[in-house]
């Protein structure tokens, strides 16, 4: 019963980050007018870690689905732990997700986000499309601001909520952009900007992974008193290759996705 539920959450998920970033939507309509077949290599998640939202909560849907936990990472610089996800139907995405290491924080920035956790309605963690249900609080511009003085993934959470970061194209799916660079200068050609933090490629095929992702874009967000106008999504590309023992690589790279996560670092 509840495997039968992953596909209408998956849908919704595309649905609502498409939503919110349209350039992803025109990208990917873009590589399909140039005869590509889009396969999603995986889908991005952000939290808290608390005990009401943190990684454990928002997998539970997918581990309920089939999905198997495969690896975890640590990000000491932006203070992140993540997880990585992997169904036993090649063809669905990966999931990944992230949280933000509240122990690690302020105590007033643990104190806004309790206060904002708080808000949530009893049980509301423990529906199946829980990490799509969008911002399940009430937040000020002022909050928002104050988050983003000390993290900016703190402050992205609190802005959207629960809702995908990112979904991914797995170039080893491309025929005539099969390559990293040859698509990134696509993608520029078309007008699309690209995340340069730490290079425009970030990895390489000594490590089996190649990745990078536009730039985030800009959206008005209304909040409690007022609206603000702030990076929102972005689409990521990821370029895998074989291990050793000729099985491809499914995993990721912490000095890589450090640098992905930077795609909604505002004023890049």
């Amino acid at each position: 019963m509840t495997v039968n539920k992953l596909p209408a959450l998956l849908d919704k998920m595309w649905a609502d980050y498409i939503h919110i970033n349209p350039l992803a939507k025109k990208i990917h309509d873009l590589l399909i007018k140039e005869g590509e077949t889009i396969q999603n290599d995986h889908i991005a998640l952000r939290t808290f870690r608390h005990p009401r939202v943190g990684i454990d909560v928002l997998a539970r849907p997918f581990l309920e689905a089939g999905y198997v936990y495969k690896s975890d990472y640590q990000f000491p610089e932006k203070k992140l732990y993540a997880k990585h996800y992997e169904p036993s139907d090649r063809s669905l995405p990966k999931i990944f997700i992230s949280e933000l290491k509240l122990e690690e924080m302020s105590s007033s920035l643990r104190a806004t986000v309790s206060s904002l956790i708080d808000q949530m309605p009893a049980g509301l963690e423990q529906r199946f499309d829980f990490s799509s249900i969008g911002r399940p609080w009430s937040v000020s511009t002022s909050t928002y601001q104050e988050l983003h003085q000390e993290s900016d993934y703190a402050a992205w959470v609190a802005a959207f909520g629960y809702q995908p970061n990112h979904f991914t194209v797995f170039i080893n799916r491309l025929k005539k952009f099969s390559d990293i660079h040859g698509l990134n200068d696509f993608l520029k050609s078309q007008g699309f900007k690209l995340n340069a933090s730490g290079g425009e490629v970030k990895g390489s095929k000594d490590v089996h992974l190649e990745q990078s992702s536009t730039l985030a874009n800009n959206i008005e967000v209304p909040f409690t008193d007022g609206r603000l106008t702030i990076p929102a999504c972005y689409y990521e590309f990821a370029k895998r290759y074989p291990l050793p023992s000729g099985d491809l690589y499914e995993g990721f790279v912490a000095a890589s996705a450090d640098k992905i996560f930077e795609s909604t670092t505002r004023g890049q």
